[in-house]
């Protein structure tokens, strides 16, 4: 194996209370008090055990969520299998999200965020359309060297209009209806407003993954406070140096520079354009397909009325 996750027995505590009290924090969101009195345990050991379950969750983690093999299959019954035949391509779909951090107080305008004036890190995750999360990184705008798993040429993610509609990203139609919620009150009227629908069904995977996950770990939506008291300096000397595992993910963005940024060759960004644009034919196709079927069989229903009725007879006398 080479990589050793396991946890050791403690003189005074198991390996199953340090889970039992990890999960109880980041499961449940509880806080030290809770943790102290349910437990029995001094701040103090809460907090080295429960950093030592987290240093060895985070090793596992890099085993656990790994890029996708890039070569998914149409005909296996899951969510949206007609529109996966159509983006044959997908291999997943990518999204930032919102994660609430305690940072130090100098350091709380780099993460501001929008409304209530709290603090947030942001996170890019990709999943695949089992709402597998295969790529996960809170560094991506701050460290160039992040391991980003790019797909295949012939392969590409679903991503939203704020990323580049590039080689390996399908962006949707600009300034066209996009959000599912856009579409409940007025029905598709456009080949781009049909083909923004049909990306964002299958987008939404990235949607449903997030809600998912937060909604199982309240702790990424709000960390429970807690008081310093009955812990050392030392516990928190690490979190008070400028290299702190949650950074400042907010970039400054030149006048000159477009909102954003455009990266690979007109060549790469040519290929995906003519993509889209097959799809969205292939989308239209099906369509008319549809409407085809859907009046063949009417008129089918409406002539065997007539004949039970013997409507056939009344017209031939």
């Amino acid at each position: 194996m080479g990589v050793n996750y396991s946890l050791k027995y403690s003189k005074h505590v198991s390996v199953e209370e340090k889970m039992a009290m990890f999960l109880m924090m980041i499961g449940h969101n509880q806080r030290y008090v809770v943790i102290k009195r349910r437990f029995q345990h001094s701040k103090q050991t809460i907090h080295k055990f429960f950093h030592e379950v987290l240093d060895k969750m985070m090793i596992f983690a890099k085993d656990i969520i790994v890029p996708t093999s890039f070569n998914p299959n149409p005909n296996v019954p899951r969510h949206n299998k007609r529109l996966r035949r159509i983006f044959k391509g997908a291999v997943g779909a990518l999204d930032g999200t919102l994660v609430h951090a305690v940072v130090p107080a100098r350091q709380q305008d780099l993460y501001r965020g929008t409304g209530k004036g709290d603090c947030y890190q942001n996170v890019l995750a990709i999943c695949d359309f089992n709402m597998m999360f295969t790529f996960v990184v809170a560094e991506a705008l701050t460290d160039p060297h992040v391991p980003y798993p790019f797909p295949s040429p012939d392969k590409y993610y679903l991503c939203d209009a704020a990323y580049s509609h590039i080689r390996g990203f399908m962006a949707p139609y600009r300034n066209v209806r996009y959000w599912l919620g856009d579409f409940r009150q007025r029905r598709v009227l456009t080949n781009k407003e049909k083909f923004n629908h049909a990306h964002a069904k299958l987008r939404n995977v990235i949607e449903r993954s997030y809600g998912v996950l937060k909604a199982r770990f309240p702790i990424l939506e709000r960390i429970a406070p807690f008081s310093k008291e009955g812990l050392s300096d030392e516990y928190f000397a690490e979190y008070d140096q400028p290299n702190v595992s949650i950074r400042n993910t907010h970039v400054t963005i030149d006048d000159d520079e477009d909102e954003v940024q455009t990266h690979g060759t007109a060549a790469d960004r040519e290929v995906m354009t003519q993509l889209r644009d097959e799809i969205v034919e292939q989308l239209m196709q099906n369509c008319r397909r549809l409407v085809h079927l859907f009046c063949c069989r009417g008129l089918q229903m409406w002539s065997a009325d007539c004949r039970c009725f013997g409507f056939e007879k009344t017209n031939s006398t």
